[in-house]
């Protein structure tokens, strides 16, 4: 296998001509229903939204899931089936058929804090990989406003986060050149890996609308690099708050 370098929070390798493996993953810590959590929330909701990020990681460049694998540092029953009710939902949410899911939980010992992790493997090929695509002059939009901890429930009640349906509508956007989810890096960190990874620069917007360095939580924006001339087209076709950031360089 042949390793694909990125800056992306992503690992490539090329299997062959025709197919490449992408592994992405998330993790979640303190959110959840236990005595100790920080947030507190179902454990529907953080296996959702847990889910969501390694997903939307892998659909951003294209890839196709094929597997979950779950790392559960709760008791089976009831918080773990919990979570992985709410990875289904966000499954099924993505409009995937549910991929093959290989779990493990804690079953030895009583735990007062919620934890897991999950990596999601896909597959794409080299004509579908959307990475390295931007060209100079392109605009960077955000769809979605960075959200998290408590705010993030509310903010997918509002519409005003992003999700896989967006990365998903995004890829079938012929203008689209590519898409990166964001989370707590903030927006500008994963706008300059746009701009890096194209030999690009970029040149944010002298008074921008959102807070480019506030964590986005759970990917609660999408970027996404297109044509200047196509901004208000990705707002028609998206139905979000779409935000520009800044042009490339």
């Amino acid at each position: 296998m042949q390793n694909i370098n990125t800056l992306r929070d992503l690992r490539l390798f090329k299997l062959d001509r025709k197919r490449i493996l992408v592994v992405s993953c998330d993790s979640a810590g303190g959110v959840g229903p236990k005595p100790f959590d920080h947030v507190k929330v179902s454990g529907s909701v953080v296996g959702k939204f847990t889910a969501r990020v390694a997903l939307m990681e892998a659909l951003s460049v294209g890839a196709l899931p094929f597997c979950v694998t779950v790392a559960l540092s709760v008791e089976p029953q009831p918080t773990g089936t919990q979570i992985l009710n709410g990875i289904r939902s966000e499954l099924r949410h993505a409009s995937l058929t549910p991929p093959v899911t290989l779990q493990s939980s804690e079953k030895n010992f009583t735990v007062k804090q919620t934890g897991l992790g999950i990596t999601v493997l896909s597959i794409a090929s080299p004509q579908s990989l959307r990475m390295k695509r931007c060209k100079r002059g392109d605009a960077v939009m955000a769809i979605g406003t960075p959200h998290v901890g408590e705010d993030v429930v509310p903010g997918e009640r509002n519409s005003s986060v992003s999700d896989t349906r967006d990365v998903r509508r995004l890829l079938k956007i012929p203008f689209v050149r590519e898409i990166i989810p964001v989370g707590s890096q903030g927006i500008l960190r994963e706008a300059q890996i746009l701009a890096k990874e194209s030999g690009l620069k970029l040149s944010l917007n002298s008074e921008p609308s959102l807070n480019i360095l506030k964590s986005a939580g759970p990917a609660t924006v999408t970027l996404c690099a297109i044509p200047n001339s196509r901004s208000e087209l990705l707002r028609t076709a998206i139905g979000k708050h779409v935000s520009a950031v800044g042009t490339l360089c």
